[in-house]
């Protein structure tokens, strides 16, 4: 796992004498986000703070790759194996940066026809919303099943770190893996908890219809906007009552509301990450091709 390597302390400034012994401060700052990125390993913290914080990162490492030192360093003393590490890593986050905007995209889409269906049907049976429902909670297992088909493509690329390139190689390969952990807390926090077949399916239902649940360190955690929408969808299909009673078309629309507008914060934190990914790759292309 790459998060295994990533838990050695930050030290690509002294695996090299390349760069001055008093690190630049952009590298300094590189340094401090790589490490406050570490400890927030998480799926249940902010994912919309990850990706800021993944961003401001990525504007540090593109102002890092123009100064003409960096340059120098990188052209000239990464051979043909670490370029390729290098470039093979950028293109697959590239990849999975792809599949996120596009689960992040259907789900908002989603989301809103629910809510159309459910704005039309007001005061009808409720009956008559299982088939969307179910509709919806199938797109849900399609898309988990593209995001752990993209993240087990391309885990092998980030397992381990060597600990003996250049610098500027080192920091970037790091950059690259600590993104790559952000991203799989991301695929974590929108397949949401795992749902169980249908004759186990409702004590998880109830679970998570009282927004909270235990994670593996046995600490209780808020249920996320898409958990709430996948126990609510359940309960209307299975026409189950929740501890606070029935639960409601009404009920369904706001936790349908919370998750698009979630979606929509999500999918722009992406779409910008994307950009960056995108030039960053760019700007390491052109320094190894002059």
């Amino acid at each position: 796992m790459a998060s295994s390597a990533l838990n050695q302390k930050s030290n690509f400034h002294a695996r090299s004498n390349s760069l001055p012994s008093r690190p630049h401060p952009l590298v300094t700052q590189i340094d401090e986000h790589l490490c406050r990125l570490k400890s927030n390993k998480s799926a249940s913290s902010s994912m919309t703070r990850n990706l800021s914080a993944l961003r401001d990162l990525f504007e540090l490492v593109d102002n890092l790759l123009q100064l003409l030192v960096t340059q120098k360093t990188l052209a000239q003393q990464c051979n043909d194996m670490q370029v390729n590490e290098l470039l093979n890593g950028s293109l697959k986050l590239l990849d999975v940066c792809g599949v996120a905007k596009d689960a992040l995209l259907q789900a908002k889409e989603d989301t809103k026809q629910l809510q159309s269906i459910l704005r039309r049907r007001r005061g009808a049976d409720e009956g008559g919303f299982t088939n969307e429902a179910k509709e919806y909670l199938s797109s849900r297992q399609k898309a988990k099943k593209l995001m752990n088909k993209s993240l087990k493509a391309c885990k092998f690329v980030f397992a381990r770190l060597e600990n003996n390139g250049e610098a500027t190689f080192s920091m970037l390969r790091e950059v690259e893996a600590v993104t790559f952990t952000v991203f799989e807390s991301l695929f974590s926090y929108i397949s949401g908890t795992k749902m169980e077949s249908k004759s186990t399916n409702w004590p998880l239902v109830s679970k998570l219809m009282s927004s909270k649940r235990v994670t593996c360190e046995g600490e209780a955690t808020k249920a996320n906007e898409f958990e709430q929408v996948d126990a609510v969808l359940c309960a209307l299909i299975g026409n189950k009552t929740s501890k606070s009673g029935k639960v409601s078309s009404d009920g369904a629309q706001i936790e349908l509301q919370k998750l698009e507008s979630s979606s929509q914060d999500l999918e722009d934190g992406v779409e910008c990450l994307l950009r960056l990914l995108i030039k960053t790759r760019v700007s390491v292309l052109n320094i190894l091709s002059q």
